[in-house]
């Protein structure tokens, strides 16, 4: 019996040796069945952020300024809501992740419904996987605020986690070593779909871009532009053009960056698809230019959007070419310049293309002169500048044959601005991205040729470039220039704290009010940079963050929104010989009309009444001048010649009574 007996303990202890060296086997050795993350990421992923060591480096987030800021928004607090939720759901001190250890985790957002958008979040487990402690264990784990329940899905097993106290769900699983987990079981269930049939991790571009970005610095993030129009749809009723352009031409683009202190520099790669714009395609092949048009870009620019090429013929010979691919669209390209080339009697590229350097911008202004929602400007950089001026010289006298359009050239403060009445003519030269520059004035600043469709953005450019108020004299700017390459393709730089005054000062008042409830996370980033720079199939890519905190912009920048606003008079001023100024009186503020071949400028009161009005001529004042009162009765009237005040001027009291009057 007692031989026997040895036999049995002799069989289990084989039995458990044999039982624990299969699992140093499968801890150690047997890694047959682990996958990517990324193979689980579902493929409407709008961005995709990836880390290695999810303890340290979210130590490191939480106790960054940028992050404490943020936090208090409602769309990065429901992301980190979320990763803490994963942690605190579970009974431990320790928190789950402190379990796990520092493994993988990747986090994807994603569009899942109109206006609603979720994340989902990956955890790689790697070896502890195999000891199945978390899947086998949830019941122990988590404690009485929540209750466990499991289903299936594609024969995928799903445990729902439901917290009794904010009643949702957390939605787990487990795929080989990965754990999946998200809010939204509609995510979860896409994850689940791609194990069989991953989508993102074997598309090419996406293994390019991550081959490129590798492992470094603390986090990847990665943007994936065909969801992009989808993603801006939950913040606005209608993408830009801008955003349908970057869906349609670009497919990823991937950074590596750290968050250690106020300034976020990530660096990557971008690469296009066969659809991209021609202009997009064309820019790759043509090298890259000085950026310089910032020597007279006014400081408050809200948006300089820099194109720079080793020289711009070549750049517009390879746009050519590259339009011949598509000929419907080349034919079309075709039609329109040879009918304006025939109608004005000019040649394009003698005319117009032989004489632009290495660089032209788009810029977006905030403007204390111009009244217009759309305060953008055209500027060109010349290789030789009388060049220009003698060839735009010539296009203006055949558009004087050619058209009824008469205007002469106004003068404002030494710069000539002219007025360049051909339709559509940037659009068919350059594409889409310049169709907003239609019919424009134009003047010329130093080396460059700045267009508009307002007269007043020019004026604005010239006041600041004469003031010395440029970005070239702004210190913030020059030290966050430096930060980038001086030579590039393509460079976006943008003033948030110009950009909100810009979208304040023309949205109706209840968005008005969305803006100033979300101006602090709007205004924290003041100064944010894009650089692409091309490198044989792809853009190499950089983005610099410059954080503040909302306090400290308030003081270095003027906001629109808390600016001490002139309402009109409820009860005008009575008036005397005595109480005016007679030195000053008829010192009249200097207008800015938005159509210089107009007769007549106008402004008025907020309750309708005319303020004041003017004669023009080709832009100036010339004629009679009349201001009221605000409850419509005769204040001063006067007249004009060539912006010069001649005659008899008047001031009258509410009765209009004469109480005082001057000849010039």
């Amino acid at each position: 019996m007692a031989l026997k007996k040895r036999g049995i303990l002799s069989i289990l202890i084989t039995l458990f040796i044999s039982y624990g060296l299969y699992q140093v086997y499968v801890f150690y050795f047997d890694n047959n069945d682990n996958i990517q993350s990324i193979y689980l990421v579902p493929k409407d992923a709008v961005y995709i952020i990836e880390t290695k060591k999810p303890i340290s480096n979210w130590d490191a987030i939480s106790k960054s300024d940028i992050w404490k800021h943020l936090n208090t928004n409602a769309y990065f607090n429901t992301m980190a809501k979320n990763l803490n939720k994963l942690d605190t759901i579970f009974k431990q001190k320790q928190g789950t992740f402190n379990r796990i250890g520092n493994r993988d985790i990747v986090i994807s957002a994603h569009v899942y419904a109109p206006k609603k958008y979720g994340f989902l979040y990956v955890v790689d487990l790697q070896k502890i996987s195999k000891l199945n402690l978390l899947k086998n264990n949830l019941n122990t784990l988590i404690n009485s605020n929540y209750t466990v329940s499991k289903r299936k899905y594609h024969e995928q097993e799903i445990t729902e986690i439901y917290d009794t106290k904010n009643r949702e769900t957390l939605y787990l699983s487990f795929i080989e070593n990965q754990m999946i987990a998200s809010y939204t079981h509609t995510l979860l269930e896409a994850s689940i779909d791609q194990y069989s049939e991953p989508v993102i991790g074997r598309n090419l571009n996406f293994i390019e871009v991550k081959k490129q970005v590798g492992y470094h610095d603390m986090f990847r993030v990665y943007f994936q532009y065909d969801y992009l129009d989808e993603f801006v749809k939950v913040f606005s009723n209608k993408p830009g053009y801008t955003t349908e352009t970057l869906s349609k031409s670009l497919e990823f683009s991937g950074f590596s960056f750290d968050l250690d202190d106020n300034t976020i520099v990530a660096n990557g790669i971008t690469n296009t698809n066969d659809q991209a714009s021609s202009y997009l395609k064309a820019l790759q092949k043509s090298g890259k230019g000085e950026r310089t048009i910032s020597s007279i870009a006014p400081k408050e620019t809200a948006l300089y959007l820099s194109f720079g090429f080793s020289s711009f013929e070549a750049f517009y010979d390879n746009f050519e070419t590259i339009q011949k691919e598509n000929p419907k669209q080349f034919k079309s390209y075709l039609d329109g310049t040879e009918q304006v080339e025939n109608f004005l009697k000019i040649n394009i590229k003698k005319h117009f293309i032989s004489w632009i350097d290495d660089e032209i911008a788009l810029l977006q202004l905030h403007s204390s002169v111009s009244e217009s929602t759309k305060d953008v400007a055209l500027v060109i950089k010349a290789n030789d500048i009388d060049d220009a001026k003698e060839n735009l010289d010539f296009i203006l006298e055949q558009i004087r044959k050619r058209t009824p359009v008469k205007f002469k050239e106004v003068n404002y403060k030494g710069y000539p601005i002219n007025f360049m009445s051909i339709k559509g003519f940037f659009k068919i030269l350059l594409g889409n991205l310049f169709s907003d520059i239609e019919k424009p004035y134009y003047t010329i600043i130093d080396d460059y040729v700045v267009f508009s469709n307002e007269p007043n953005t020019l004026k604005s450019i010239i006041n600041t470039y004469t003031n010395k108020q440029t970005l070239n004299d702004f210190e913030a700017f020059k030290d966050f220039d430096d930060e980038f390459d001086k030579r590039s393709s393509i460079f976006a730089y943008i003033n948030t704290p110009s950009l909100y005054n810009n979208a304040y000062d023309f949205v109706d008042n209840t968005t008005k009010q969305q803006l100033k409830a979300n101006k602090d996370y709007f205004i924290c980033f003041p100064l944010i940079g894009i650089q692409l720079t091309p490198e044989r199939n792809y853009f190499e890519s950089k983005i610099v963050i410059d954080y503040q905190s909302p306090e400290d912009v308030k003081l270095n920048y003027t906001f629109t929104d808390t600016a001490i606003v002139n309402t009109p008079e409820t009860n005008p001023t009575i008036i005397s010989e005595d109480s005016i100024n007679k030195e000053t009186i008829f010192n009249i503020p200097e207008i800015y009309p938005t159509d210089l071949t107009a007769g007549e400028f106008t402004k008025k009161y907020a309750n309708g009444n005319v303020r004041l009005s003017v004669e023009l001529k080709d832009g100036l004042k010339h004629g009679h001048y009349k201001s009221y009162y605000s409850n419509g009765v005769l204040k001063i009237s006067g007249k004009y010649r060539k912006d010069k005040q001649i005659s008899t001027w008047r001031i009258y009291d509410l009765n209009e009574d004469l109480v005082y009057k001057k000849r010039f």
